[in-house]
């Protein structure tokens, strides 16, 4: 009986501390940006306009968070079926032209412009090249850049 009476007694602490760190006025407003700088990698290995006008409109949202504006640094590297978001042919010039103005890095893998026959030229000129996505991501994640996979 002592063995049940101290099991619903623990019960009701752990449901009442519960309920009363629940009902506390506190708003939770995110987490506080007190470092100095931050630096993130947007990756973009997809054709889909959805989920390119997703990943920048994701990088102008970093851009403008009030916690991060003027202490953020994002370099965005396009490999794979990503390559499209800067091929002349499609209509991102505005977008990206935008992001660059506000001191985003535009990184293409060279690797894929090799692998699928595709030339500079059919790139937007203000876009920068790495010799491979993957040897940025590991790169970037080693000298501690946040990681945004959208």
């Amino acid at each position: 009986m002592k063995k049940i009476t101290f099991l619903l007694l623990f019960i009701t602490s752990i449901t009442y501390q519960h309920a009363k760190a629940q009902t506390n006025n506190e708003v939770f407003t995110g987490a506080e940006a007190n470092l100095k700088h931050y630096n993130a990698l947007y990756i973009l290995d997809d054709k889909d306009d959805k989920k390119i006008r997703g990943t920048l409109r994701n990088i102008n949202n970093a851009l403008e968070d009030p916690r991060l504006k003027g202490k953020i640094t994002i370099e965005l590297i396009a490999f794979g079926d990503g390559v499209e978001v800067y091929k002349k042919t499609n209509p991102y010039d505005s977008l990206l032209t935008a992001l660059k103005q506000k001191g985003v890095i535009l990184a293409q893998c060279s690797n894929t412009m090799r692998e699928r026959h595709i030339t500079k030229d059919e790139l937007w000129p203000y876009i920068s090249f790495v010799p491979s996505g993957n040897g940025e991501i590991i790169i970037r994640h080693y000298q501690g850049w946040a990681t945004v996979h959208p």
